[in-house]
């Protein structure tokens, strides 16, 4: 199996030690390189043959978002997952926008942190517990807003209630059980989410909740 080459972007020696020692150990994932900003991680990436980069937001000289913005135009295949401390929630937009297909929190553990990478290498998008949490919060608190704005995508609450479960990746039959609905149900709504956002599948119902409900 091909390895997974990555690169740390972090201001904090610390921060990049600390992911160092967590994924030393993983098979097929080798990091091959760090940068304190994002200047020099975008120098990084015309020369290293970068698959993933675990890029912080907050750095000097060039911030994540806009290092993630041109990454992403240099290379399209190159994947970046954003790292962020949880009172930045609000950068998750401006990541994904900027083209970032993950978003962990600074405290995650290996597992999570290997299921990231896992997830953006086979072009999926993946959220920490915690983003995820947060992007939900968010929707929750500017339903009301949105719906004045536009109300032919107004969700209910039930609809709320399973697109949350799908952002934090249960399945079909466990949202059933959480929610004491049948499968069939579970179904319809997503068919209903599906429509009403105008996606075409679960990720695209993530990234329309990032750039079109959290103001």
């Amino acid at each position: 199996m091909k390895t997974t080459r990555i690169l740390l972007v972090d201001d904090h020696k610390i921060i990049r030690d600390g992911i160092k020692a967590l994924l030393q150990d993983v098979p097929e994932v080798e990091v091959v390189g760090e940068a304190e900003n994002g200047s020099k991680a975008v120098a990084s990436v015309r020369n290293d043959g970068i698959d993933v980069v675990i890029m912080d937001i907050n750095m000097p000289v060039m911030d994540g978002i806009e290092a993630t913005r041109v990454i992403r135009q240099l290379n399209s295949s190159i994947k970046i997952i954003a790292l962020s401390m949880l009172e930045e929630k609000g950068n998750i937009k401006a990541m994904i926008e900027a083209g970032a297909s993950g978003y962990i929190i600074k405290s995650a553990g290996e597992e999570q942190l290997i299921k990231a990478i896992s997830s953006v290498i086979n072009g999926r998008y993946f959220f920490s517990d915690e983003a995820a949490h947060a992007v939900m919060m968010d929707m929750v608190y500017s339903r009301e807003t949105e719906s004045e704005k536009s109300e032919q995508f107004k969700l209910t609450d039930r609809e709320l209630e399973v697109l949350r479960l799908i952002v934090e990746e249960y399945t079909t039959q466990e949202i059933a059980d959480a929610l004491f609905i049948s499968t069939r149900t579970v179904d319809a709504h997503r068919r209903n989410l599906l429509q009403k956002t105008g996606v075409r599948n679960l990720a695209g119902l993530v990234r329309y909740a990032i750039e079109h409900v959290i103001s």
